[in-house]
């Protein structure tokens, strides 16, 4: 029997990679055998939301990578680090998202944010761990992120995007009992003496009751929700519905001192002159 021949490598070398055989190579970050998937939530598009979009994909430098780890050790610092895959796409707004899949965390970035600073990397980080791990979120890092996406050079660039990558739903503005084109003109030749240029009017696709109209800026549209077109819904209840959506395209939402203001103190007065304002509102919160 011929005598075995001895390894050229040296013990020691051996027992080193016996060691580090439970580690990744990707800086010797360590796998974790088994990581509990935490309960997620989706929050409304436009916010830090933890969801998955179906667009094209754009990897990320290894800095950002870095921003992510490090503001995950300051969250947890006992637990293992796991394998981090962020990558930008094109989202129709500043959506950021996050997913906890088998002992991977996914991270999904809006890239109108692949070009913010790193503070604001960091405080994008640091919200969306937060949130999919259940920790208090810093106010400086919410107040950072609040002020940057609100900032009107960004929040231009964001509406530019929504009117180039977004897809409006349109109906029709003919329903069953009522015309919204019928009945802007009546409004707007009652209280705006009819110099309101008309957007695209259009009923919502299902009978919504949470959010009974809207005025969306990037497609100038106002959606009203088909709640109202059925018999026992009184005229004024359309009227003010419309009216209060037309306020929105006379008092444009502005941005003061880091804040969306949407509501501002002349769209608030401009409401009020509407006469049947409280019989109105009574009726929106039977709805």
């Amino acid at each position: 029997m011929a005598p075995r021949k001895k390894s050229s490598i040296p013990s020691w070398i051996e027992r080193v990679a016996r060691s580090l055989s439970g580690w990744a190579l990707d800086g010797l970050t360590p796998v974790p055998e088994r990581v509990q998937k935490p309960r997620v939530q989706s929050k409304l598009r436009g916010r830090l939301t933890e969801a998955v979009s179906v667009n094209a994909l754009n990897p990320v430098s290894s800095a950002l990578v870095s921003i992510f780890e490090l503001e995950y050790r300051e969250l947890r610092p006992r637990a293992p680090m796991p394998a981090l895959e962020i990558k930008f796409r094109r989202f129709t707004s500043l959506n950021t998202t996050i997913r906890l899949r088998e002992g991977r965390l996914i991270v999904r970035l809006s890239d109108l944010l692949e070009h913010a600073p790193e503070t604001i990397h960091h405080a994008i980080a640091h919200i969306l761990l937060a949130k999919l791990y259940r920790k208090p979120i810093a106010p400086v890092y919410a107040d950072k992120y609040r002020r940057y996406t609100q900032s009107e050079a960004v929040a231009k660039q964001a509406e530019r995007i929504r009117q180039t990558r977004g897809r409006k739903r349109i109906s029709t503005p003919q329903g069953h009992l009522y015309d919204l084109d019928e009945v802007f003109e009546a409004v707007n030749l009652r209280f705006f003496h009819g110099l309101l240029g008309r957007p695209t009017l259009t009923w919502s696709a299902h009978v919504a009751k949470r959010m009974l109209g809207h005025y969306d800026a990037a497609h100038n549209t106002i959606v009203v929700s088909r709640v109202f077109d059925r018999p026992g819904t009184p005229r004024y209840a359309i009227e003010y519905l419309l009216y209060h959506e037309m306020l929105h395209l006379k008092h444009p939402v502005r941005v003061r001192a880091g804040r969306r203001c949407v509501h501002s103190r002349e769209f608030q007065a401009e409401e009020r002159l509407f006469p049947e304002l409280e019989l109105a509102k009574a009726y929106l919160k039977r709805l």
